[in-house]
């Protein structure tokens, strides 16, 4: 699969919600990772779009992402596991002409299984990335990742998510970009299993 291409790409942040933040395995890595994809697509002009899954249960996305969010951002909100049973994602997207996803958010093995597995079977190129994925437990999060790459999607990371959409340190967005890149994400010790 090739390169991201950020004329071809749109950033899907699942379900980074407040009340599933306390739960969640490396919770702060995901907030942090998405919070820099969401900043770095602002940069480059890739579209954002997000999902709450059931919001007046589970509350509106995480405060950090909210505020990074473009003014007027507006989360799609969703009963299904999957973005694509959304109506309004499904338009969206269509609407957007991309063909490329990066894909960000929770659980990695619900939602975020459900969707990507649906975008791979509707011909989307997905990239997962991996340092902006969870689950509630470790064992959940390492085999979503695990099979969603043997399903198609291209494991990535943030950073080299970000590299790939500026492509060269010519870009005018290079230096923005790598200075979102340049301190480690939480919990970068050790890095996820793939």
């Amino acid at each position: 699969m090739p390169l991201l291409d950020r004329a071809q790409t749109l950033l899907l942040v699942i379900d980074v919600q407040e009340r599933y933040l306390p739960h969640l395995y490396e919770g702060e890595r995901v907030v942090e990772g998405t919070r820099r994809l969401i900043e770095a697509a602002k940069i480059v002009g890739v579209p954002i779009a997000t999902t709450e899954q059931y919001p007046r249960g589970i509350g509106p996305t995480a405060p950090a992402l909210r505020a990074a969010l473009p003014a007027g951002h507006e989360p799609i909100q969703k009963l299904s596991l999957s973005c694509l049973g959304a109506r309004q994602f499904a338009e969206r997207l269509e609407a957007s002409g991309r063909r490329q996803v990066l894909v960000a958010g929770i659980e990695a093995h619900a939602c975020v299984n459900h969707t990507v597995h649906d975008l791979l079977a509707a011909g989307y190129g997905v990239h997962l990335a991996v340092d902006a994925v969870s689950s509630r437990f470790r064992r959940d999060y390492e085999i979503g990742v695990a099979r969603l790459a043997r399903a198609g999607a291209v494991a990535t990371t943030v950073e080299a998510a970000l590299l790939e959409w500026v492509r060269t340190a010519e870009s005018p967005e290079f230096q923005p970009v790598r200075a979102l890149i340049r301190d480690p994400l939480p919990g970068d010790g050790e890095p996820p299993r793939v």
